[in-house]
């Protein structure tokens, strides 16, 4: 087991990964658009397979760094062979690098990298089920600094196509198992959620794993307009002349200014406002939180309670109940811990914060979404609320991420 670590840290210590270059092609003309960066551990060492390398990474507590250590080469890479910048790099990322500070020695290269390079970072669907508020999160700065947003592996588990409206990706890869398998329910439930999110945000679709001309047919057909796989090309070091990819035309990348408002402020600009009680927005929510447990279509809640001690034990105790059935479920008041119930994540406000005025409760799933928002005039127990009710898509969207954008991984 020494001699593992040894060898890890020596390979992580002096940089010691290379990089590969997949490339990534317009389907319908077969021309390069993009390369995806595939990291390699050194030749004939223990950890010369990826998944050997991250995975041992995170048992030893190094996997931020190397995330970074392995974007660095791939940078260093592409601009070293001069990639234009109308070629995409499509580079993997793990989430937990978001919080920890790029190396020094690595700087230099991500800075100049993200400056000159076209880029569009990955985040794997595991991730995307398995940590989700951290997920969001480096797709909110990803996207603050310029840098495009890609799901890698839609379709390998479907409860992330609840958290795909939330990221907004800019790309959205389809799993190799949905081109290479016969179709089936379970395709043809991702591929509706896929088609639906396109169709929203103009999103562009990547089918990997292609190998054959069937399976390019079958990612045209999945609404594909960009493929990856054998058929087009193997791993292998960047060419050096770009010609083939001359006027291959640039992806388009999301650029979402970053916004203070409260789910409140959102939908009220856009839908009246009515009184009600108390118990009436209590009922109101439960019919909504119902609506995430829904077995058929896992989705996310986020709800805001205005203060911890209105999270009272039952409703904790439905709460946790929710999140076992849910793909995320999120919490926020005054004083709310980190983990106010089983599987539920926390977020404190400040007592000053508006949002610890609002009563909000937001579900989100592949196809459905609401939002009841409300508001007292005048903070006191018995005051009535003013409150919004709105099942349209893009503004039940827009009121859940101006939540979960304050979740901090």
């Amino acid at each position: 087991m020494a001699g593992l670590r040894e060898e890890f840290d020596d390979i992580v210590d002096h940089r010691r990964v290379t990089t590969l270059f997949q490339p990534v092609v317009d389907l319908r003309t077969t021309r390069v658009i993009g390369y995806e960066a595939l990291t390699r551990g050194p030749r004939g060492s223990s950890f010369e397979q990826p998944m050997k390398l991250f995975t041992y990474a995170y048992r030893v507590g190094r996997s931020a760094e190397l995330d970074w250590v392995c974007r660095a080469t791939a940078m260093r890479a592409a601009l070293l062979n001069r990639m234009p910048p109308e070629v995409t790099l499509f580079l993997n990322a793990e989430p937990v690098s978001v919080g920890v500070d790029c190396p020094d020695d690595l700087l230099d290269t991500i800075v100049v990298g993200a400056r000159q390079l076209s880029v569009v970072v990955e985040l794997t669907e595991r991730n995307l089920t398995h940590d989700p508020a951290g997920v969001l999160h480096a797709a909110f700065l990803a996207r603050a600094n310029g840098i495009g947003i890609a799901i890698d592996d839609v379709g390998a588990e479907p409860a992330s196509l609840a958290m795909m409206p939330l990221v907004r990706p800019d790309v959205i890869k389809l799993d190799l198992s949905l081109i290479q398998n016969r179709p089936d329910l379970v395709v043809a439930r991702t591929v509706n959620g896929v088609l639906a999110e396109v169709e929203r945000t103009g999103a562009t679709v990547l089918a990997e794993g292609i190998e054959s001309p069937r399976h390019a047919t079958m990612a045209l057909a999945m609404g594909a307009t960009l493929g990856q796989g054998w058929l087009y090309g193997r791993p292998a070091p960047l060419p050096h002349d770009w010609s083939s990819s001359a006027g291959a035309g640039t992806l388009t990348i999301s650029h979402d200014p970053l916004s203070s408002r409260t789910p409140f402020e959102v939908v009220t600009a856009e839908r009246p406002t009515r009184p009600a009680n108390r118990q009436l927005l209590a009922s109101m929510s439960r019919h909504l939180e119902y609506r995430a447990a829904d077995p058929a279509e896992p989705s996310v809640l986020v709800a805001c309670f205005q203060d911890a001690r209105r999270f009272s034990p039952a409703l904790a105790q439905r709460y946790a109940s929710l999140a076992a059935a849910s793909v995320m479920v999120a919490t926020f008041a005054v004083d709310m811990p980190d983990e106010p119930a089983d599987g539920v994540r926390g977020t404190a406000l400040r007592a000053d914060d508006p949002l610890a005025r609002d009563w909000v409760v937001v579900v989100v799933g592949p196809h459905f979404g609401a939002a009841l928002v409300a508001r007292q005039p005048r903070p006191a127990d018995d005051a009535p609320f003013d409150y919004a009710v709105t099942y349209e898509r893009d503004l039940v969207i827009a009121a859940a991420q101006s939540l979960v954008r304050r979740i901090e991984a």
